[in-house]
């Protein structure tokens, strides 16, 4: 597993745009699995990375962020709560 942390949240916020995030997260964060739909109003987010916390933060720049879910996928492989 080259990623450890599955991180989804919600972004809401005005004219976001599913194209530019992406971009950004794939020009700036190293991980696979990204999900990025949604409105200009509201996009899901999901992506596994090492480092969620860059993430949140970049999200947390667009709008604001809820629901927020890091789970260590690391843990759950060995049957412990992720």
């Amino acid at each position: 597993m080259d990623y450890r942390y599955d991180t989804q949240l919600l972004i809401e916020g005005n004219h976001l745009s599913e194209d530019a995030i992406r971009e950004y997260f794939t020009t700036h964060f190293d991980g696979d699995c990204l999900l990025a739909v949604g409105d200009e109003t509201l996009i899901k987010i999901h992506f596994h990375t090492n480092e969620p916390w860059k993430v949140l933060q970049y999200c947390a720049s667009l709008g604001e962020i809820f629901d927020i879910v890091v789970e260590d996928m690391v843990r759950q492989s060995k049957g412990l709560k992720g």
